[in-house]
């Protein structure tokens, strides 16, 4: 069947369709970077699921593959991973979420978590786990 379109025409009509493509690639590829600007320096998720468990953070909190209780005092942690912002205005990224592990009433007065008493090294192990929930 012949084609109702000039070869010029065909072009034009590629052009936006190929912009298309590629802005989705760019944007596709952008979702993977987020994960290697959530590096935790000197964090074990395997250590820091761990500490999770022995701190019982789930007294509190629904997190995913950590046993316990499976608190609703403080919010599910299921997706934290991914979240822009860590109890509600606070940027997600690594510094502040070990931070905020170390001492959340000092980041958000009046918060109920309270300071559980890690060290810095706990709290990155830790963090590093929550960043593997996405």
């Amino acid at each position: 069947m012949p084609s109702l379109l000039t070869h010029s025409a065909s072009r034009l009509l590629a052009a936006p369709a190929l912009a298309v493509l590629v802005f989705v690639g760019m944007g596709l590829a952008g979702c993977g970077g987020q994960t290697d600007t959530r590096h935790v320096r000197g964090g074990d998720a395997d250590t820091g699921k761990r500490l999770i468990t022995q701190y019982q953070c789930s007294t509190c909190h629904v997190i995913p593959k950590v046993p316990g209780p499976n608190g609703e005092n403080g919010p599910s942690l299921e997706h934290v991973g991914r979240l822009s912002y860590i109890a509600g205005g606070i940027p997600n990224q690594p510094d502040r979420m070990v931070a905020w592990l170390l001492d959340p009433p000092a980041l958000k007065p009046g918060t109920r978590m309270p300071a559980m008493g890690l060290t810095e090294q706990e709290a990155r192990h830790m963090a590093a786990y929550l960043y593997t929930l996405k």
